[in-house]
């Protein structure tokens, strides 16, 4: 069985690993190098990493939708090519020529959660469970229908960066089980999605991670989650930048406006919210560290109010 990869970060390593478990990979296809660090010199996708580290062709187009990347992906003859999070369109025509098509792996319960950021807008909307979809891909974005899919609860104090990499394995797992059976004669059943419960996930924007705190403290809770490891929460503390790994929400009554500070202990430094207040347990100062609440008051105390 000839594969062909099409990927880019460290969500579809694992799937690469699982394509080149289950038959020839011919040709990994991944961004172009781009800038990174300090010294902003050109960096490898982590694609790109571990398909050399395999001996597989890598290819790095700036775009499939020339004849020339046409005939380049004809004359490898795949069977199936695989797409996990490459980070370029496809055209119609490029999804026509593997034999048994184009197959992406989602990191949603499709129809929930179509485009960018699945990961980030379940946990920002509070969603129980998630899961990941081997879709068939089509012209549309993420319309495609469904072969093969796998559940996933979200943990209560869950991070998008702690899901992700469940669901890079649940995804990788859900691959190798399609690429199996179609190794052995059984084309997984391609599943039409649903028109009722339609839902798109936005890419994320920096702009997102100011937190406002007339909002109830479950939602400003769920969005600090959601934006770890990026783009990361974010407030003004007495007058200081500070960026926000973990917090917790407290069903807690007060009268204060939103955005003060109702106590600072070493549990964590309680600020007032629309509804409730956010504990604030783990804060990263401008050019620091992450440190605890603890850290951060031993070295600038918050007195109510601030």
């Amino acid at each position: 069985m000839r594969i062909v990869f099409a990927g880019t970060p460290e969500f579809a390593v694992p799937s690469l690993r699982a394509a080149a478990g289950k038959g020839e990979v011919v040709a990994v296809y991944t961004q172009p190098d781009r800038p990174a660090g300090r010294g902003r010199g050109l960096q490898p996708s982590p694609v790109k990493r571990e398909a050399l580290q395999r001996g597989f062709p890598v290819l790095q187009p700036e775009s499939l939708k020339s004849q020339l990347a046409r005939d380049a992906l004809h004359a490898l003859q795949p069977d199936v090519m695989v797409v996990v999070a490459y980070g370029l369109l496809l055209p119609s025509k490029i999804l026509e020529i593997p034999e048994q098509g184009c197959w992406n792996v989602h990191a949603s319960l499709l129809p929930r959660w179509r485009g960018a950021a699945p990961i980030q807008r379940a946990i920002e909307a509070g969603d129980r469970e998630t899961g990941v979809c081997l879709m068939r891909m089509e012209k549309g974005l993420d319309t495609g229908p469904v072969l093969l899919s796998q559940k996933l609860e979200i943990g209560e104090q869950e991070t998008s960066g702690q899901l992700h990499d469940r669901l890079a394995e649940l995804g990788a797992q859900v691959l190798a089980d399609a690429l199996g059976l179609l190794r052995a004669g059984m084309r997984p059943v391609p599943r039409p999605q649903p028109e009722a419960g339609v839902t798109y996930a936005h890419k994320l924007d920096k702009a997102e991670a100011r937190l406002d705190w007339a909002q109830p403290a479950q939602v400003l809770a769920r969005k600090v989650r959601a934006f770890n490891p990026w783009p990361m929460a974010e407030a003004m503390l007495a007058g200081e930048r500070v960026r926000i790994h973990a917090a917790l929400p407290l069903d807690a009554a007060h009268d204060a406006a939103p955005g003060r500070v109702l106590r600072a202990t070493r549990e964590g430094i309680d600020v007032a919210c629309g509804e409730g207040a956010l504990r604030l347990q783990v804060l990263q100062r401008e050019g620091g560290r992450a440190i605890t609440a603890a850290d951060y008051l031993n070295s600038r105390p918050l007195p109510p109010g601030a």
